[in-house]
Order: C-alpha cells, then sequence, then structure tokens
C-alpha cells in the first residue's frame, strides 16, 4: 500500500503542476496577443514562451494521466491478492 501512496502523490503532482504552468502560459499567451494588436516590441518573446509553458503544462497533465492508470492497475493488482 505504500507504493500506492507514492503514486497517489505524485499523481497529485503532476495534475496540479501541469494545470497552474497550462494556466499560466494561456495567461502569458493572452498577453502576447494584447501585445501583438498594440503593436509593441517583444511580443515573439512573450508568445514563444506562453508556446513553451503551455506544452509543459500539457507534458505534466498528460503524466498525471499516466499515473492515474497505473495507481488503477495497482489498485486492481493489490486486490486480486487479497481475495
Amino acid at each position: 500500500m505504500i507504493k500506492y501512496s507514492i503514486m497517489k502523490i505524485k499523481w497529485l503532482f503532476y495534475s496540479i503542476s501541469g494545470l497552474l504552468l497550462l494556466g499560466m502560459g494561456l495567461s502569458i499567451l493572452g498577453e502576447a496577443i494584447i501585445l501583438k494588436f498594440t503593436q509593441s516590441d517583444g511580443w515573439v518573446i512573450w508568445g514563444t514562451l506562453a508556446l513553451i509553458i503551455t506544452n509543459s503544462g500539457f507534458c505534466l497533465f498528460g503524466q498525471a494521466i499516466i499515473e492515474k492508470v497505473k495507481m488503477g492497475l495497482n489498485r486492481e493488482e493489490w486486490s486480486k491478492g487479497q481475495s
């Protein structure tokens, strides 16, 4: 059951981090769009940063899904062993 707890902590870390980065990246993307609309310098840098952060958020959230599936498989194996 210790392994399940570690997996749950990893899942929480990946899911929360992924969602925070995803939201942050989309917020920065909005700022980059505003900078482009006002024809300010630096919108390309902000847009690139937004792309990097948003994709990192997607990657972490995808890893959270993988960890959740592993948790489900581990729980099924554990419950079969108890029967």
